[in-house]
């Protein structure tokens, strides 16, 4: 195969990955706190054997290098439930698993059997102790503060913990919303966060729904580039080789 379709094949290869993203994105428009991720690409080239010479060329091929996590803030969305808590600007919460601790943006929380305080999955959610935060069995009016203070009728019960991290794209997905990071975690001293209130998704539909319009069409235009050179490569061979 010559380099024409090479080439072609590279980048179709890169678009199909890009497509991957997309849809990924598109089928979590409606997770709480997803932040939409896009691809990240780069010019690889390599030497041709002129390469040496003054008049010499480069191939140049298409290389994706990694995926850009979008961690721009989603909308918040009133919900009432007094146990649901979206984060106003910069943190996540720290959630205790089994696998270890893990992050969320996801304040989609409830109480179990136990009266802990857990996320959707059962899994302890931090305090600023690093405890799990526990309610008495007669408790039940809960009230969060804007700095993460967690009251009942009893008075305070604790404060939600809430970290950020100086590189946020180091933040690898474990799923369910959840991230690890190996970096230390710095406690955000004043958080804020928003009783009653969920974070929406921020990816915007519409948006990846063109995205991918275009993409499906450049995967297209090399695809014909790739039966063009096809068909010339017949052509040529059917030229010069002689026939029986």
């Amino acid at each position: 195969m010559e380099t024409t379709s090479y080439i072609a094949l590279s980048r179709q290869s890169a678009l199909w990955r890009q497509l991957d993203v997309v849809a990924n994105n598109m089928a979590n428009a409606n997770t709480p706190a997803y932040k939409g991720e896009q691809m990240m690409f780069r010019e690889f080239l390599m030497d041709t054997r002129s390469s040496d010479r003054a008049t010499g060329t480069k191939l140049s091929y298409v290389q994706d290098v990694g995926v850009l996590r979008d961690t721009r803030e989603g909308p918040l969305t009133k919900t009432d439930n007094p146990l649901d808590v979206g984060i106003h600007g910069e943190g996540y919460y720290e959630i205790e698993t089994q696998a270890g601790m893990r992050y969320t943006r996801n304040g989609h929380f409830r109480m179990d059997e136990a009266g802990m305080l857990v996320n959707s999955q059962g899994f302890a959610v931090m305090d600023t102790a690093d405890n799990p935060i526990i309610f008495a069995p007669n408790e039940t009016r809960i009230e969060i503060a804007g700095d993460g203070t967690v009251s009942t009728e009893n008075g305070t019960v604790a404060q939600l913990k809430v970290v950020r991290f100086a590189n946020e794209q180091s933040m690898r997905k474990t799923g369910d919303s959840l991230y690890e990071s190996s970096d230390e975690p710095e406690v955000v001293q004043r958080p804020q966060v928003v009783q009653g209130m969920m974070e929406e998704s921020n990816v915007q539909p519409v948006i990846e729904i063109t995205k991918m319009t275009e993409l499906l069409r450049q995967y297209q235009a090399a695809q014909q580039m790739i039966d063009k050179e096809h068909e010339r490569q017949m052509k040529t061979i059917e030229a010069l080789v002689p026939r029986a």
